[in-house]
């Protein structure tokens, strides 16, 4: 047997036997992936933006990533797909899919006053003032609400607001937003951001910390573009620990698949 037969051979047990921190039939972030030997996973608070991305819902073991125009992502770097709609326009990149998750978990507790972003030029989008039945009208660089119909608390009409932030709100306008941490102040729901054109953000969704050193790991999860379905991300450097990212708090440098990140880019909600 030549070594290229043998390493697809190996390859192909591998994937077949599939990563020991997977649980196949884990319908959770939380669920699906285990922690590695003498890791615990962090407990979040009832009700918490940590807890509500830790038992995020996902797509079952095995979904690829599709573009918003149904075409599967050619680069596979996700663990897991989560169960969230992508949309039919290219609108969910990488930083509306932070405020996507962001404002899901506003939505769904209820805090519909803290529910809002600043577009690009500043603008204020509440959703409290979306919500009562106001709309955004954009002409040029001028923005303002009009008052068009009835006050509406459907999941439908939240989703419309939320292709509305996603159209005039992005990485740099989030970045100004969010409040500047250190990475051993890490939490999750923080985000890694770099805020301009180009620019790209990525949100913690989990962590775990060892027993007895105490040191910590990290999952994180994106959207790119084009307009894509949002995924945890593999971790291509340390596969045996994959997708847990080991946290090195004097790191200036923390690689994602996708993009670099400096530690000063590390922001909170």
């Amino acid at each position: 047997m030549g070594i290229l037969t043998c390493l697809i051979v190996v390859f192909s047990f591998r994937k077949q036997q599939g990563s020991p921190l997977i649980n196949s039939s884990g319908a959770t972030i939380s669920e699906r992936f285990l922690t590695p030997a003498n890791y615990v996973r962090v407990k979040s608070e009832k009700n918490s933006f940590a807890g509500f991305l830790q038992n995020t819902a996902l797509k079952p073991y095995g979904t690829k990533v599709h573009y918003y125009s149904g075409e599967e992502k050619p680069n596979h770097v996700a663990a897991a797909v989560l169960n969230y709609d992508v949309g039919l326009k290219d609108l969910q990149q990488c930083a509306d899919a932070v405020m996507r998750l962001r404002a899901e978990y506003l939505y769904s507790t209820k805090q519909y006053e803290a529910l809002h972003f600043n577009f690009t030029n500043g603008f204020n989008a509440a959703y409290s003032k979306w919500r009562s039945g106001y709309r955004i009208a954009v002409k040029g660089n001028s923005v303002n609400w009009i008052a068009t119909t009835k006050e509406s608390t459907s999941y439908q009409s939240f989703r419309e607001y939320l292709n509305i932030v996603f159209m005039y709100a992005g990485t740099a306008s989030l970045a100004k937003e969010l409040k500047p941490i250190t990475l051993s102040q890490m939490q999750i729901g923080d985000v890694f951001i770099k805020g301009g054109s180009p620019g790209h953000a990525v949100i913690i969704v989990d962590m775990a910390i060892h027993t007895t050193t105490h040191k910590k790991l990290f999952m994180i999860a994106q959207s790119y573009m084009p307009a894509q379905d949002i995924h945890v991300l593999i971790n291509e450097h340390k596969p045996t620990i994959s997708p847990w990212y080991e946290l090195d708090e004097t790191a200036t440098l923390i690689e994602t698949p996708e993009w670099p990140f400096a530690e000063t880019q590390l922001r909170r909600f």
